[in-house]
């Protein structure tokens, strides 16, 4: 219990009901150890991936006034398994999954698809316990960061436009090399070159490598005049 009192610190909520919290942090493994496959938390995260895509669809459709086409792109990078994972290591959920044996000796609580299926499922346990507000709160705590400045661009998908100028001559051959990463897990900052036939060309910087290579594309692409 006090683990879990620990976890609701964490998050900024408290359950009224306990069960909720610990079946969405039940996985299959450990359900199926204890013969009570019902009792994982598969159904919760179903269920926090459609209210997950309502809170982020509708900050997004409130706060950017762009096309329909650039929407999806955005909500996509916000939801995404890559984007889950953060959430979910920055609430330290990996301390508290339940694991069946063999998945815990493999590292199963720092598993990506894991961690990140498990921020859904506890999103849903405080739906409905609680309601959209608190699960609003939570969802919202994490993507006003992801939007940031530094961040944001991701959604405009810079590595594809850049892409689609280099295959113009084929004979060119790109790269992404990460070149440094400061800082602790929850705050990590990462620093990506692109190498255009082993030519460094441009630099990018993000909470995540995925928005540091659109960085660096965002600035090739200037440095291009496009």
């Amino acid at each position: 219990m006090k683990q879990l009192e620990q976890l609701e610190q964490n998050l900024g909520y408290t359950f009224h009901n306990k069960a909720l919290l610990k079946q969405a942090l039940t996985h299959s493994s450990y359900a199926n150890e204890l013969k009570k496959p019902s009792s994982c938390n598969e159904r919760l995260e179903f269920l926090g991936d459609s209210v997950l895509s309502i809170i982020v669809s509708d900050y997004i459709y409130n706060n950017f006034k762009i096309a329909e086409g650039e929407l999806t792109k955005l909500r996509a990078s916000l939801v995404c398994e890559d984007a889950l994972f953060a959430f979910a290591k920055e609430l330290s959920l990996g301390d508290f999954i339940l694991l069946g044996k063999g998945e815990q000796q493999n590292g199963g609580n720092k598993r990506p698809s894991i961690l990140s299926d498990a921020f859904e499922a506890v999103l849903a346990a405080i739906y409905l316990d609680g309601g959209i507000e608190p699960a609003r709160r939570l969802v919202l705590r994490f993507v006003r960061e992801d939007l940031s400045d530094e961040t944001k661009i991701a959604f405009k998908d810079y590595k594809t436009m850049f892409q689609e100028v280099v295959q113009k001559n084929p004979e060119e051959h790109i790269s992404y090399v990460v070149t440094d990463e400061k800082g602790p897990d929850h705050d990590k900052e990462f620093t990506v070159e692109i190498r255009l036939n082993s030519n460094v060309i441009a630099t990018g910087k993000g909470r995540s490598k995925k928005a540091a290579e659109q960085a660096a594309a965002c600035e090739a692409l200037k440095l291009m005049g496009l």
